[in-house]
């Protein structure tokens, strides 16, 4: 079963390289990409399975000499995390199709659309394989390198002053990354995790400080901890809608497996511990703070990932099996969840031409099932119960109690003043897309018009203010020519990953023992080195 290892690389790098080859039929592009990604999604269920049965599986490529090839290693965190990855890309693949893919490529160029997204998917899977820093950097990189071409699409004005700010940002985390290889080498003579779990030990804790602190800089700046996290809200709102879903449900997650490799496996008496809790408190207050005051949905939901990855933080922080085994559930949920909420923020954009609060209401009426999914999914991500988002904070909440040292039981605080703002935020953007009234929301709107008659619109009686007037006067204030109908496959692919957040929470028990197995083997590094290594090679 080791063999299986590499297809969640493989596969989509032929999928990507067929798909380009197909770049003048559209139909066999979406054909060869479903089927690839369905691939994926059931050889990560078969890892799951084995790691969870046999434990962590090894393969090394290349033809060298162990320990001097390439080393991909799934335990059963990198399972999980490639179980969940591709499904959700799959998904999101799904709602891309129906969007402008599907109208004549108007927002997305087709050609390239379908290999760069491939290629994005090989990248995520890489670095959650990855078995050393330098095949972590190459996945990093790979899917860096998709990710710019998929931020730019369109290439209008806004996407590429808001790429240049990603790209810029992303190459500096790279520089890093590689002065941090550079460094490590030169210390240990190794950039393998399992060798380097044995060898940190043995030098200077100034230096092994020094390690720990390039490589948490690097992460923290992917993974948007505060206050590495200003380039997030800029960046992804102006993407495309499957695009911005994709960034924001899995990129920063993969910063965060990093971050909770290097933190089990090479530091795991690491003084830093406390820093790790402050940049927590910190990411999830100023990133709900930042959410409340924003008055459009996408950059609001921006700023709740940014908060929310404070939660993940949190759970490392605490550096115990009780507190990975949070942060771990948490992140399988967050992916789910903030994918949900960007598709649904791209169904709001598409069905009334802004995801501004200002130009937004009576949706409700109009599409009340758009409705219900927004309010699910912002209700998971507050942790309303029985929701899987109330019991993975309730899983961090009590190991912070656990643990009990005042900086632990202050995060505990912050985490509920985080997912009460939470509450209010989205609840608030709830309110006034769905709930208000379709003839408040007009005025609104036209309040902020200077070429429509406000006085006229406002002396209408609203009761008698019918769904075509409605329609006609909107397209006035928004220069729309007609609404647009939701196509099938984006609903269809925005329900599922909702659904698949609430199935989260239906197998949430056998899910969180399987995050708390994963993280007592993370809490003995052997069980790692000893699967990997030969007893001759260390």
């Amino acid at each position: 079963m080791t063999n299986l290892l590499p297809l969640p690389v493989l596969l989509p790098l032929l999928g990507a390289a067929l798909t380009l080859a197909l770049r003048r039929s559209p139909r066999l592009q979406r054909f060869v990409s479903i089927t690839v990604l369905s691939g994926v999604v059931a050889v990560s269920a078969v890892l799951v399975y084995q790691t969870d049965q046999h434990g962590v599986q090894v393969l090394w490529i290349g033809g060298w000499a162990e320990p001097l090839g390439i080393a991909l290693v799934c335990d059963r965190l990198a399972a999980l995390m490639l179980l969940v990855s591709s499904l959700v890309t799959l998904l999101v693949l799904i709602f891309s199709i129906g969007q402008g893919i599907s109208d004549s490529g108007r927002d997305t160029p087709l050609s390239i659309y379908y290999p760069t997204y491939l290629v994005l998917t090989a990248g995520i899977g890489n670095a959650f394989l990855a078995g050393d820093l330098f095949n972590l950097f190459v996945g990093f990189e790979v899917l860096l390198f998709a990710s710019y071409v998929l931020i730019t699409l369109g290439g209008t004005g806004t996407r590429i002053r808001a790429g240049t700010t990603y790209i810029v940002v992303s190459l500096l985390s790279s520089i890093l990354f590689l002065i941090a290889l550079a460094a490590i080498y030169g210390a240990t003579g190794t950039v393998n995790l399992a060798q380097l779990s044995q060898r940190l030990g043995d030098i200077g804790p100034g230096v092994s400080l020094m390690l720990q602190l390039l490589l948490l800089t690097v992460f923290a700046i992917k993974a948007a901890v505060f206050p590495l996290s200003a380039w997030l809200p800029d960046s992804y709102p102006t993407a495309p809608a499957p695009v911005t879903a994709v960034f924001a449900g899995l990129l920063t997650k993969v910063g965060i497996y990093a971050i909770i490799r290097v933190q089990t496996l090479l530091f795991p008496d690491s003084p830093l511990h406390g820093l790790l809790l402050w940049a927590a408190l910190l990411t999830m207050i100023v990133g709900i703070l930042g959410a409340v005051a924003q008055s459009d949905i996408k950059r609001m939901l921006s700023f709740t990932l940014v908060s929310h990855i404070g939660y993940m933080i949190f759970g490392i922080g605490l550096a115990t099996p009780a507190g990975f085994a949070g942060a771990i559930f948490y992140v399988a949920h967050h992916i789910t969840i903030q994918t949900a909420l960007f598709l649904i923020a791209g169904l709001i954009e598409r069905f009334a031409g802004s995801t501004s609060l200002s130009k937004l209401g009576g949706l409700g009426a109009v599409s009340p099932k758009l409705a219900v999914l927004f309010f699910i999914c912002f209700m998971n991500l507050a942790g309303i119960p029985p929701l899987s988002g109330f019991l993975g904070k309730i899983g961090l909440m009590q190991a912070g109690i656990d643990v009990g040292t005042p900086m632990a039981i202050t995060l505990v605080v912050g985490g509920i003043v985080t997912s009460l703002l939470t509450l209010y935020a989205l609840a608030k953007a709830w309110s006034q897309a769905f709930w208000r009234t379709p003839h408040e929301a007009l005025v609104s709107a036209v309040a902020n018009a200077s070429d429509v008659d406000l006085r006229h619109i406002a002396a209408r009686d609203e009761y008698d203010l019918e769904m075509s007037d409605l329609v006609r006067a909107a397209d006035a204030v928004d220069g729309q020519q007609s609404r647009i109908a939701l196509p099938k496959p984006m609903f269809a692919a925005a329900a599922a990953v909702t659904v698949m957040s609430l199935m989260i929470s239906v197998v949430a028990g056998p899910m969180y023992k399987y995050a708390e197995r994963s993280a007592e083997d993370m809490s003995h590094s052997s069980i790692y080195v000893n699967a990997v290594l030969p007893v001759g090679a260390r």
